[in-house]
């Protein structure tokens, strides 16, 4: 009998706790997975570190994400 085949002739509650298991499951295996970031972008606008404040290119940056002034 096949996992499927045997999910199927559970009752729906015991279904639906299988389902949250599962998604439980690959949840924790998902967090497992991931590397920690590398911060390649790190110095990418120090040219910029003469033209503006810190909290000057925390809006510069802002705008340019958003598209608005």
């Amino acid at each position: 009998m096949s996992l499927q085949e045997m999910i199927q002739v559970l009752p729906p509650e015991l279904q639906n706790q299988v389902r949250d298991f599962i998604a439980r499951l690959l949840n924790e295996r998902s967090i497992k997975t991931r590397r920690k970031p590398q911060f390649v972008w790190a110095g990418a606008l120090r040219e910029l570190k003469e033209e503006y404040t810190s909290v000057q290119l925390q809006h510069q940056i802002s705008e340019w994400r958003t598209g608005t002034k």
